[in-house]
């Protein structure tokens, strides 16, 4: 399909609403940690999830022939992605959502990284100088070792690290199975993971935690009243319609263009965080965050002009 201005205008109303959304829906989950366990909250969002998957799949003819020779691959990736969302949200209960945010954004600088032993493809100058940069970034906003490191940066990081992993092994698999079989099946390792902790830790007693992470994921299973359910199911609708909203943007733009506008986030997460929780990043997080967007947004124009030049 050839790229006209509306189709960039119309990807960028896209990406921009895809991420707003996404941002309601970590500012909802970092809500509900408070009260709920993070596999609650994981289960209802696959529960509001599975009505969009089926509306997809009757739209686009699939039924529910959703089999694949590459089964085992799909469900591998669907768990690497689960992993990476469940430790995301856990980090979110101990973190302000700006710096988990800010943390998950060295997504690219992995993806960058592992493009050559995963990919086999030449990783460029430039991409090695924006990963030490943005890796810089972060260790600027948690400071280990500083007596104010927070450990869930750490499940930030790793669940960075999946995302990228998970980018990864998308890349071959897209072109060989179509993305609502493989929505569909990520959306059944989600729900299974979280079946899977929340029996975990209902039915063995690992004491009690002191970790805000921690009580978040052990935390026992509590029915909601109308306000919660609705909360937890609405998250679910947001991470859907995001999802939906992302996946025209890569559609009707190049990749390069709709990129940088995924860090619109930060805007969303600092705003979340100061009107909700009365979070506001210190300047050290300010710095770091600075420092990751800019190395993100450089490697990316960087790529595109390189791209452009080649063709």
């Amino acid at each position: 399909m050839r790229l006209t201005s509306d189709n960039r205008t119309l990807a960028t109303l896209c990406v921009l609403g895809g991420v707003g959304l996404a941002s309601a829906q970590d500012a909802v989950v970092k809500y509900m940690s408070s009260g709920y366990p993070a596999y609650e909250t994981l289960l209802f969002r696959c529960i509001a999830t599975m009505p969009v998957i089926a509306f997809i799949l009757w739209r686009e003819g699939k039924g529910w022939s959703i089999m694949t020779p590459l089964l085992p691959l799909v469900l591998l990736r669907g768990l690497i992605l689960a992993s990476a969302y469940l430790s995301f949200v856990l980090s979110l209960a101990a973190m302000p959502i700006a710096n988990a945010v800010a943390i998950y954004f060295t997504m690219p600088f992995f993806v960058a990284g592992l493009a050559g032993p995963l990919l086999g493809e030449r990783v460029r100058p430039h991409r090695w100088a924006a990963i030490v940069a943005g890796f810089i970034g972060v260790l600027i906003m948690v400071r280990p070792g500083g007596g104010v490191f927070e450990p869930a940066a750490l499940l930030a990081l790793f669940s960075a690290l999946g995302y990228a992993v998970g980018q990864m092994l998308g890349r071959p698999l897209s072109q060989k199975v179509p993305p609502i079989i493989i929505a569909t099946w990520q959306n059944f390792v989600y729900a299974s993971l979280a079946l899977g902790v929340g029996l975990l830790f209902n039915l063995i007693d690992f004491g009690p935690f002191t970790h805000p992470s921690l009580i978040f994921l052990s935390r026992p299973w509590v029915w909601p009243g109308p306000f919660d359910a609705a909360l937890l199911l609405g998250h679910g609708v947001l991470a859907a319609c995001a999802m939906l909203l992302f996946i025209n943007a890569y559609r009707l733009a190049e990749t390069n263009f709709v990129a940088p506008f995924e860090y619109s986030a930060m805007i969303w997460a600092v705003g979340f965080g100061l009107i909700l929780f009365g979070d506001f990043p210190d300047l050290y997080t300010w710095i770091g965050a600075a420092i990751v967007v800019a190395a993100g947004i450089l490697m990316i124009l960087r790529d595109r002009k390189l791209d452009r030049s080649l063709n």
